[in-house]
């Protein structure tokens, strides 16, 4: 799948695409040149200080509309910037991304996300009917047809236990529910609220999860900094299912109680969070839950914990 030093076109939308993207680089062999298609958020910022960036406005789940937009820009720049190959791993973006990269005769590549793991995505689905990209998954299970299986970046991580004692009678907790609009996620607030675990020293990121009800900190959003900082400093993160979201506290070291939002309850567009927590149960990666099932015994069970890269220590 991959040749050193090639200067590509990385096109991702943030969170989990993103930080799958980043993790695959060195194995797509990307050069320095090569130049990432993403939208302006404090996690591109982060991820992708020091690299060659175009940032496109903000694409939401299926609006296509936006995704014409983000698509008249990409071709503007392929107008006057040759690439060895395109790359994406989602979402709506890599429908904006990958057909303009085919009409300028850029050989296109997709990687369905991790987080597909019964079958492909809207996106992927769209692109494998196009016949526009060379098509992977990172699920052998569905990979029939065109579908090259490759290793899923989640495999790159391990668990570790840790000997830290008791759990403290007042844990430094961080509980963040990611950015994604306009979907609450309610639900694991109240669970949480409920569940007898003190909550005087939690730091909250909400998103568009906006309450007054909390004890401890709260924020709308954060800096990739303050997000670092407050993942560091916790004893215990908790977190909904986003890929980008877990895979940062992942390199992080920690291992997060893990909450993954319904479509049913109108906490997603579809139940892909649910998919990628049972990955991460059969993984034994974080401690994967349900909203109703979450309790102290969850929270116990994060502490003792640690989670080590492949190109990591073990840390906390």
């Amino acid at each position: 799948m991959t040749r050193e030093g090639r200067k590509l076109l990385l096109i991702a939308s943030t969170g989990g695409h993103l930080a799958q993207l980043v993790r695959l680089q060195k194995r797509l062999g990307a050069s320095d040149e090569s130049l990432w298609v993403t939208f302006d958020t404090e996690q591109s910022k982060s991820l992708l200080r020091g690299k060659r960036v175009l940032h496109v406005p903000y694409v939401a789940p299926r609006d296509w509309r936006a995704m014409l937009r983000a698509a008249r820009i990409i071709n503007r720049r392929l107008k006057v910037e040759k690439f060895d190959s395109a790359v994406s791993t989602g979402a709506g973006l890599a429908l904006a991304g990958l057909p303009m990269a085919r009409k300028h005769k850029i050989p296109a590549s997709y990687i369905e996300s991790v987080s597909r793991v019964n079958g492909p995505s809207l996106s992927g689905r769209i692109l494998y009917a196009s016949r526009l990209a060379k098509m992977h998954t990172q699920h052998r299970a569905w990979a029939r047809g065109r579908w090259i299986p490759v290793e899923p970046v989640l495999a790159e991580y391990r668990t570790a236990p840790v000997d830290l004692g008791t759990l403290p009678e007042k844990p430094r907790m961080f509980v963040t529910l990611g950015t994604i609009r306009p979907y609450r996620f309610d639900a694991l607030v109240d669970r949480l609220l409920a569940s007898g675990v003190d909550l005087s020293r939690t730091t909250w990121q909400l998103g568009v999860t906006d309450r007054d009800d909390l004890p401890g900190t709260v924020h709308e959003y954060m800096t990739a900094d303050q997000f670092e900082e407050n993942s560091r400093d916790a004893d215990i993160v908790i977190t909904h299912a986003g890929v980008g979201t877990v895979m940062d506290l992942l390199n992080l070291g920690k291992s997060p109680v893990v909450v993954p939002r319904r479509a049913a309850s109108g906490e997603h567009v579809d139940d892909h969070q649910q998919q990628i927590t049972a990955l991460l149960e059969k993984l034994d990666l974080g401690v994967p839950v349900q909203v109703d099932d979450l309790d102290l015994d969850s929270v116990r069970s994060a502490y003792a914990r640690a989670t080590q890269a492949a190109d990591d220590g073990v840390k906390r």
